[in-house]
């Protein structure tokens, strides 16, 4: 599964939760980490697990662990093993190669959610293609992609010394591109980090769209609408997309032409992309 827009909630907000599954994202996280203070760690572990033991109507609810080899994620884990919480997917924060997604799911067992591990380091960036492998190319019992991978681009941009400007983050987002469709599995993008910027939201989004990204993080509700939008392919775009897989299977393996253009499998994937985005 993937999502156009993931809202982050911090897990010791619970007073957040509700709100945030009704305001319209495709995805809502709940953080354990980085949004909770340590001192509210126990408490925010309960709060989220008790919200993901019930059944919400609205956005699919995941949560972030806290990052693995502490002891906060040790706790997260048990904690998680002793409840009865349903999340919709599970975020391994910092990831740094393959060998943390089997972390994960070996602790979880039989019934491990998706998986969704955050790219944040020069060494995670290394492992990209490992890491989208690993969540792209395992199934769930429903038989759909059991995760995809998002992009940490304020932890890797600290990292690396670097701003969070477009030109500093291009080499990171378009190896995760790569590695994503190696995977084929999603990819989701940093959160825009202005709030009241609509216009840069909106300017940058169109960009991680257009490389390849499948959808956007989000800090704050107001930036969700134009998210959804920009990751929604509009009426033409889709009409266009039908017409092309129309026109190659018309063609029974033939040559195909649409517009008197040469519709080879290359377009028809695309076409097909175009067609898995759209939201009913």
């Amino acid at each position: 599964m993937t999502y156009r827009s993931l809202l982050f909630v911090p897990g010791a907000r619970p007073d957040r939760f509700e709100k945030a599954v009704a305001s319209g994202a495709d995805a809502v996280c709940i953080d354990l980490e980085d949004a909770v203070a340590p001192h509210l760690k126990d408490e925010a572990r309960a709060h989220a697990l008790h919200f993901l033991e019930r059944a919400h109507d609205g956005a699919a609810v995941g949560l972030r662990l806290n990052a693995l080899g502490g002891a906060e994620a040790e706790a997260d884990i048990a904690a998680f093993g002793r409840s009865r919480a349903k999340p919709a997917f599970v975020m391994i924060p910092k990831a740094v190669g393959a060998g943390d997604i089997d972390v994960v799911r070996s602790a979880l067992g039989a019934d491990c959610p998706p998986l969704w591990p955050l790219v944040e380091t020069p060494e995670g960036l290394l492992a990209a293609a490992d890491i989208a492998r690993a969540v792209g190319g395992a199934r769930t019992s429903k038989g759909s992609s059991s995760g995809g991978v998002m992009f940490g681009g304020a932890d890797y941009a600290a990292s690396i010394g670097s701003d969070m400007s477009w030109d500093a983050l291009a080499y990171a987002r378009g190896a995760l591109v790569n590695a994503a469709a190696i995977g084929a599995c999603g990819l989701i993008d940093v959160p825009y980090l202005d709030v009241r910027d609509e216009a840069g939201l909106r300017a940058e989004t169109a960009r991680v769209k257009a490389m390849g990204f499948t959808g956007r993080a989000c800090i704050h509700p107001a930036q969700i609408d134009a998210v959804n939008e920009i990751f929604t392919p509009s009426t033409e775009e889709t009409a266009r997309a039908e017409r092309v897989v129309a026109a190659y299977e018309a063609a029974e393996g033939g040559v195909a032409l649409l517009d008197g253009k040469l519709i080879e499998k290359p377009v028809l994937r695309a076409a097909e992309r175009v067609l898995a985005r759209r939201k009913d």
